[in-house]
């Protein structure tokens, strides 16, 4: 019995995550910066819970999801491309998906949201969340499926 305790208190103290990393969640600094307050003023409300509190909007509910012209898709809270119309694919998912993002524009991190580590995208230049990036993509091209929030988005339609 002594050595189910033993076992069970080493198991428990190698597996603990501590609360003192989740407090200190290290801040990035972006290129452009407002107040929460000012976000909360220019974007709309599903709008601000997907890019500033990393919300995801319902599936199929975005009409980027059918978005099939020829344009770039850019960030809906600084404008900046993210994703260019001719990497864009139907995953059958709900969301708009896309097979590669614009280097440079598009940064990723590592989310524990749901338990198991996702890889999360966010806006290079306000730090917005757009969604998520899984390895069952298009075989042919990159194997990549960036899952993005359409309310994260705007599209800009090529002229």
């Amino acid at each position: 019995m002594k050595k189910i305790a033993l076992f069970v208190f080493t198991l428990l103290l190698f597996n603990c995550n501590g609360n003192a990393q989740d407090s200190k969640k290290i801040e990035k600094v972006f290129k452009i910066t407002k107040t929460e307050a000012e976000w909360k003023q220019e974007l709309s409300k599903k709008q601000y819970y997907v890019l500033r509190e990393e919300g995801t909007e319902r599936p199929f509910s975005s009409s980027l999801n059918k978005e099939y012209g020829v344009g770039t898709y850019v960030c809906a809270a600084c404008k900046i491309p993210l994703f260019k119309s001719e990497h864009k694919f139907d995953s059958g998912t709900g969301w708009p998906s896309f097979d590669r993002e614009i280097k440079g524009n598009v940064g990723f991190s590592i989310d524990y949201n749901l338990g198991s580590a996702r890889t999360e995208e966010h806006c290079t230049t306000c730090g917005g969340h757009l969604g998520h990036v899984f390895n069952d993509g298009p075989i042919k091209t990159t194997g990549k499926r960036h899952c993005i929030n359409g309310v994260a988005l705007e599209f800009i339609l090529k002229e």
